[in-house]
């Protein structure tokens, strides 16, 4: 059998200055197909830190966490990234919570009681961390993905945009699929379905995605599979080559 995460998993992975990894999982996507999943960790100028896309929580992991620094920020970056954050509510009650845009109006969101204090991706909140630049990928629907810029470290932090799933992690029987899908390493992308939501957006998709390039990231950072440790700007182009190429894709009324 596979086993599709990042061993040890619930646990800091020291990344560069200030910033660390957390493998978690596997989630099982539409109840069946076994997700890696990855949080990131960034220490902030104040000593705080930021938990983005957090992931499973347990009372060892909080310790580690509370071992560097003090959890101050929970984001929730896209309309999935979301489920764990309340388990991590409960034991962090004074923690800022961040959202991406529309995520409070989901009906699941809403139905769990999820609390979120701001909106990611429009001004900037007060107590927003200055070090970290937030880039809105928007798409119809009402998706949004934001996605952080951690300039000290020169690090990019993404969740769904990029997902690098290797092979060999994964069920013999979903390789074709996900081939198809053009989500499986060296050359993952987004999943074909988050391309033609976003790619329907039209030209603020595309400059969205121009802006995080133009960032110049040496790594880049995200939640499904073998992330970019090097090399991050030319891999990051070659993963959103199918936005940033894409002229003629209509814009959405």
């Amino acid at each position: 059998m596979t086993d599709s995460t990042y061993t040890p998993t619930d646990r800091l992975k020291p990344v560069t200055d200030n910033v660390w990894i957390v493998d978690s999982g596997p989630f099982r996507a539409m109840g069946v197909l076994p997700l890696p999943v990855r949080m990131s960790v960034v220490r902030l100028e104040d000593g705080g830190l930021l938990l983005h896309s957090p992931t499973r929580f347990t009372p060892g992991l909080l310790a580690q966490l509370r071992e560097i620094g003090t959890p101050r920020h929970l984001v929730a970056p896209n309309s999935a990234h979301w489920t764990m954050m309340q388990d991590w509510q409960k034991a962090l009650p004074d923690a800022t919570t961040w959202g991406a845009p529309g995520l409070r109006d989901r009906r699941q969101v809403r139905a769990s009681g999820l609390r979120l204090d701001h909106d990611l991706g429009g001004p900037e909140a007060a107590g927003w961390p200055a070090e970290l630049e937030q880039v809105d990928v928007p798409g119809i629907g009402g998706f949004h993905e934001v996605c952080l810029f951690h300039a000290p470290s020169h690090t990019l932090l993404m969740t769904d945009l990029i997902q690098n799933l290797e092979p060999e992690k994964m069920p013999a029987v979903t390789r074709p699929l996900l081939s198809v899908a053009g989500n499986l390493a060296p050359d993952g992308r987004a999943p074909s379905y988050l391309r033609a939501v976003v790619r329907m957006k039209g030209s603020p998709a595309r400059e969205a995605a121009r802006r995080l390039v133009a960032l110049t990231p040496e790594r880049v950072i995200f939640a499904h599979g073998a992330w970019f440790e090097s090399n991050g700007t030319a891999r990051l182009t070659r993963a959103l080559d199918w936005l940033l190429r894409d002229e003629a894709a209509p814009k959405a009324r």
